[in-house]
């Protein structure tokens, strides 16, 4: 099978599995000690079901929507990943370009093999974010951002989730290190040109200590809106609107941090609740299909971020493999809304999904 043959996620992960070095699959695809978050964020969505609804008129569909005022062509945005570049040579530049041709967001990790410069050179028709950490050496973030909002990124998605890496067994088995031929701009500006670093050694340099303060400054400082990725309960959700958050993402890090943390998709409704209506609510871990897209539209979510599977792809074929992904799951969302009675994404209700 060739990623013109794909037809699923499923399918592009079998095809990165079978092209990725051991180290480098195990990094992408690894969670946090047992990886029991991991496999929970998946198997959260086949517990959920969708409640049909008939004698809807659904001759015309459409799947657009819009996230904090940005038009998409669906309620399905790229997240953050790190080192694309080991993926495949074009690496973030192919993601954002497939995304911009889907329509719909990307967003370039303060870990990509790419600078936002270079996003914005050859990708300029990408509606983008950029995601950040808060580094002990704050003027490198500070000099990122500047960097990004200096070349239409409109966005800012600060990572809360992640003050020390989870432990993360796949790379210890495999000794995972960045290859010295990829090149992360932001690792360099802290550990110089040779550096060779393992992801414990860009977690050193995330500075702990920050409180809601600090997000309180940083939502005054930024030249756009703030998002928190990493959100997983009410009492945080509720403290985002009081310090300045534009929107939050339900997240657990892909599974990657605490292993005993919560599907995301169980802890939708609840940050729902806990914001209501005041700012955008997304989520991410797990999406692996149309219909758990729309099931989280149907928990609140406004729309999801989508990161394995477009790695899988990423690792296929590139940009035209990548834009395979999302057209096909553009499809499902588009078929998924007509079969439960719903015409857009905002259609789509609580009563469509099943207690």
């Amino acid at each position: 099978m060739t990623w013109e043959d794909a037809i699923n996620c499923a399918d592009f992960e079998a095809l990165a599995a079978g092209l990725l070095d051991p180290g480098t699959l195990g990094y992408y695809a690894g969670g946090a000690a047992d990886e029991r978050a991991l496999r929970e964020n998946a198997a959260a969505y086949a517990r959920r079901q969708l409640r049909p609804r008939v004698l809807v008129d659904v001759d015309t569909i459409s799947t657009a929507t819009t996230v904090l005022g940005q038009a998409v062509s669906m309620p399905l945005l790229v997240a953050p990943m790190a080192l694309q570049r080991m993926a495949h040579p074009d690496g973030e530049v192919a993601t954002a370009r497939a995304a911009a041709a889907a329509g719909t967001l990307f967003t370039l990790s303060t870990l990509a093999t790419s600078r936002p410069a270079e996003i914005a050179e050859r990708a300029p028709a990408a509606p983008r974010w950029f995601q950040i950490y808060v580094l002990r050496d704050l003027a490198v973030t500070r000099a990122l951002c500047d960097e990004a909002a200096a070349h239409g990124f409109d966005g800012y998605v600060l990572t809360v989730d992640a003050p020390r890496p989870g432990r993360r067994e796949r790379d210890l088995r495999t000794g995972f290190r960045v290859p010295p031929d990829v090149d992360m701009p932001a690792m360099r500006a802290v550990l110089g040109d040779d550096a060779c670093p393992t992801p414990q050694d860009f977690f050193a340099l995330v500075d702990p200590s920050i409180t809601w303060d600090t997000v309180g400054r940083l939502a005054d400082e930024l030249d756009g809106p703030l998002l928190l990725k990493g959100i997983a309960t009410a009492e945080d959700a509720e403290l985002a609107c009081e310090h300045g958050a534009a929107a939050v993402v339900v997240s657990n890090h892909g599974g990657r941090q605490l292993d005993a943390a919560p599907a995301t998709i169980d802890v939708l409704e609840e940050v729902v609740d806990a914001v209501a209506g005041r700012i955008e609510v997304y989520v991410d871990g797990g999406v692996r299909r149309g219909s758990d897209v729309v099931t989280a539209l149907g928990l609140g979510a406004r729309a999801v971020l989508l990161g394995r599977p477009v790695l899988w792809a990423l690792a296929a074929g590139g940009e035209p493999a990548v834009a395979r992904l999302l057209a096909l799951l553009q499809a499902e969302i588009e078929l998924t809304l007509a079969l439960i009675g719903a015409p857009s994404p905002a259609h789509v209700t609580r009563r469509h999904v099943a207690p």
